[in-house]
């Protein structure tokens, strides 16, 4: 299975039937990664067949608009609206990305979306994991789609 097309596919899947926006995406990149401009971070984990962990890295401005396309209105600060757009983002992507994986013979589990806001943090931790990283430009801005796992099996 090539999991950075996988990416590509479900984000873009996400975008064009939820938010109707055609995305442009970036060459995935596989392995370790340098920082990533974001403002907020919403991730989920994945369990069962692969363990690891989905995130959507989004700079203000594009986190902002994603969640001002969703709801059909104007958004102002990072709010709980934003989480939780954000959230339900990583959420469906996963959901896209289960249905991949699950056509490979991986069943996976998805937990719960969480999110994090500020300005200086770094993700971390699943030593030996594979890692795939893909830019998407929405609107002339930048934001990440970052899938770490391990196969269970």
């Amino acid at each position: 299975m090539d999991v950075g097309k996988a990416i590509v596919e479900a984000t873009r899947e996400v975008f064009s039937t939820m938010l109707m926006v055609e995305l442009d995406a970036g060459t995935p990149i596989e392995g370790k990664g340098g920082d990533v401009d974001s403002n907020i971070t919403s991730m989920l984990g994945l369990g069962k067949d692969i363990r690891g962990m989905l995130a959507v890295h989004c700079p203000a401005g594009v986190a902002k608009d994603i969640t001002g396309t969703f709801l059909g209105m104007e958004v102002e600060e990072i709010d709980e609206d934003v989480k939780d757009a954000i959230g339900e983002i990583a959420n469906m992507v996963a959901g896209n990305l289960k249905i991949a994986f699950a056509e490979v013979g991986k069943d996976i589990e998805l937990a719960i979306p969480t999110s994090i806001v500020g300005s200086s943090f770094r993700t971390s931790g699943m030593f030996g994991a594979q890692r795939f990283a893909v830019p998407f430009t929405m609107d002339g801005a930048v934001f990440l789609i970052e899938l770490k796992y391990m196969d269970t099996e």
